[in-house]
């Protein structure tokens, strides 16, 4: 059972006061402070002697306080009633939500609450609307992807997926898309689990499987809708899988979103959801696979000479002196040497070499050195680029990705 309830939050005391505060101030605090740290999650944990709060900042869980346990119930008990959950559940798992606003934000909270041994666990998830409304220029994409993503957008038919694991900004391009098609004389209708953020002239619909409103079956009475545009929060079956090829192939703009370590990957993946290979290569427009990297500290970034390790890494020349940054760390990014983050992006366009391709094959190598013949960088190379830059450090690179040769 999931509610909304609005909630304004006003004064708070400081991180080091909240322990001694009422348990109502207690949470006001906690929801302001976490946005205000520029959190994706608050995660609340009861162990034997104490109650763990991290955020989760810049994709990394961070410790922002302990409290005791006696603070629990009445911890536990606020959050339920803000979601409208059931307080005297403490057995199986519950899933609520809190819309309120902190300044001039407004922030969407997705409560899950999970039976652990020492209590109950809960994990909130922090929405702030404010962050899907972001131009192009603001997607971090390079001029090279800018110019791609133009020619996507001008395509009248087919399939545009975008693709990266869970909190990788996929939900944000989305948004960013739609955004630039939503014109009056174009009928845009979405399907999402759930809506995240209310677009104005944009029809959107949330799926409701208890009553039977799934991806498929919401998608089938969307088409009936005289959409120009559709999207699909997520392909998530076979079933849906057919249905929006279907659209496209038809004459409709399909964009959605998948789970794939890059863009040629995406092919093999349709096709292993069960669509015939002719069907992928009929539909397809493009491929945009994306990550999220943290950038360098600008209160604390130092330069440094690169070793000959990291010169191997980004493909450099191992003679040259090159200079690389990092953060130091520092007060205002925690002494993490990170602030903020950007997104890597990697565009595949889809062209009659990579159709023919597909007629035969969907070896993921084979595809990626069409794109790449094609003009596609890839993420590695996209952020080698943001490393030389000095936006982001060689550790994010690694992270992401190999560089391929």
């Amino acid at each position: 059972r999931e509610k909304q309830q609005q909630k304004n939050v006003g004064k708070v005391e400081s991180m080091e006061d909240v322990k001694n505060a009422p348990v109502v101030k207690m949470v006001d605090f906690l929801f302001k402070n976490s946005v205000e740290m520029r959190a994706s999650d608050i995660h609340i944990e009861p162990y034997e002697k104490e109650i763990r709060i991290r955020y989760r900042i810049d994709g990394d869980l961070q410790l922002a306080n302990t409290l005791s346990l006696e603070t629990l119930a009445p911890l536990v008990a606020r959050i339920k009633i803000l979601a409208g959950l059931n307080i005297a559940e403490r057995r199986i798992p519950q899933d609520g939500r809190i819309m309120m606003n902190v300044g001039e934000d407004d922030v969407d909270l997705r409560v899950s609450v999970l039976p652990v041994v020492n209590g109950e666990k809960i994990v909130i998830r922090i929405l702030n609307r404010s962050s899907y409304q972001v131009g192009r220029n603001r997607l971090g994409m390079s001029a090279h992807n800018l110019v791609k993503l133009d020619r996507l957008m001008a395509i009248p038919n087919g399939i545009i997926l975008v693709t990266g694991p869970t909190g990788s900004g996929k939900s944000t391009t989305l948004y960013t898309v739609l955004g630039e098609k939503n014109k009056e004389d174009i009928n845009i209708v979405t399907i999402e689990d759930p809506v995240e953020y209310p677009i104005h002239g944009v029809n959107q619909v949330n799926i409701n499987p208890k009553a039977g409103l799934t991806f498929a079956s919401g998608l089938r009475s969307i088409l009936r809708q005289d959409p120009d545009v559709v999207m699909i929060g997520e392909i998530r079956d076979e079933e849906t899988a057919q249905i929006a090829v279907r659209a496209a192939i038809t004459g409709h703009v399909v964009l959605s979103t998948l789970h794939t370590n890059d863009a040629p990957s995406t092919v093999t993946r349709l096709i292993d959801m069960g669509l015939e290979p002719y069907l992928v290569s009929a539909s397809l427009s493009g491929v945009i696979a994306q990550r999220l990297v943290k950038k360098i500290c600008p209160h604390c970034k130092v330069g440094y000479a690169a070793s000959v390790e990291e010169k191997e890494v980004l493909l450099e020349d191992v003679d040259q002196v090159l200079t690389l940054y990092k953060g130091a760390g520092c007060g205002h990014c925690l002494n993490t040497g990170y602030m903020g983050r950007t997104g890597v992006y990697e565009i595949m366009e889809i062209t009659r070499e990579h159709r023919e391709l597909m007629s035969h094959s969907n070896d993921v190598n084979l595809l990626r050195d069409v794109s790449i013949r094609n003009g596609m960088k890839t993420l590695g190379f996209e952020c080698k680029d943001l490393v030389l830059q000095g936006i982001t450090t060689i550790e994010e690179l690694t992270s992401i990705t190999m560089l391929r040769e």
